[in-house]
């Protein structure tokens, strides 16, 4: 399978060293970064440098492809706007002279869902986007699903918060040790390990999956929870809570992962596995 792996970071660099491992893949990668196409060469079959509004690029790394994979990210809110949905509609536009391409796969994410007082949610769900930010994180889903057809398969997955090597949660929530915090820390949180961000992708290659999946662990948890386990796994002092000033917290629901697990997708981890 010929694969395009547009936006090589975090996740899409892991993906490419777990697809290289399978003799069946052929790997484009792509990067926004002349300096890192070095180190992706040493991984993928191919490397572009690619910006996300140049659609003649966008098509010539497409001729020939099979299946492509989105999974870029903003470096800052300045770009938000630019990096996913002006992604997606020079994506969009590019597919048509691009008949080969069978699937594309979205790595979205949850917050799209919004403040939802903490109740379950599915894909069913309506979004509910509490800032201009997750607002265009829907609009991009948006465009990306009217490129399908009989033709062309697209898979949307819905990324909790992503943790994992070298982004573990003491790095991402170290800072806040000791320190008061809006709110009560009732707000559900939803994780998901790159382990299984890379499983689940590899999964829906294999399985030429269409329509929009949450991709989350089993157990949502309260950021006090979450915290609470952190802290005393690392002996650093717990945040202290402040119920009179609300949370600053966009988005709080509890994820549902259930329609993942019954297209076939075996979590490799369904709970936390490192605090």
């Amino acid at each position: 399978m010929r694969i395009a792996i547009i936006g090589c970071g975090y996740v899409g660099k892991a993906l490419v060293q777990r697809l290289r491992t399978n003799s069946d893949y052929v790997i484009t990668a792509t990067t926004t970064t002349p300096e890192r196409v070095a180190e992706l060469e040493t991984i993928a079959h191919r490397v572009e440098v690619l910006k996300g509004s140049d659609e003649e690029a966008m098509g010539e790394i497409l001729q020939n492809q099979d299946a492509v994979l989105l999974s870029v990210g903003a470096r800052g809110a300045s770009v938000y706007e630019e990096t996913y949905l002006g992604t997606a509609k020079t994506l969009v536009s590019a597919l048509k002279q691009a008949p080969t391409v069978q699937q594309v796969i979205y790595t979205g994410s949850y917050s799209v869902y919004g403040d939802k007082k903490g109740e379950w949610v599915d894909e069913d769900s309506p979004l509910t986007p509490a800032n201009e930010n997750n607002e265009i994180l829907a609009q991009t889903e948006r465009v990306l699903m009217t490129a399908a057809s009989p033709n062309l398969k697209v898979c949307i997955l819905r990324l909790g918060g992503i943790y994992g090597p070298g982004r573990e949660l003491i790095k991402i929530f170290g800072r806040w040790s000791g320190m008061t915090r809006p709110g009560a820390g009732e707000d559900f949180s939803n994780w998901i390990h790159l382990d299984d961000i890379v499983g689940a992708l590899t999964f829906a290659l294999e399985n030429q999956l269409q329509g929009i999946y949450n991709l989350v662990g089993d157990v949502p948890q309260p950021s006090r929870e979450l915290l609470d386990r952190i802290f005393a796994t690392h002996n650093l002092p717990n945040v202290a809570w402040d119920a009179s000033v609300p949370s600053v917290r966009p988005y709080n629901a509890r994820v549902s992962n259930q329609k993942i697990k019954d297209a076939g997708y075996r979590f490799i981890y369904p709970e936390i596995v490192e605090y």
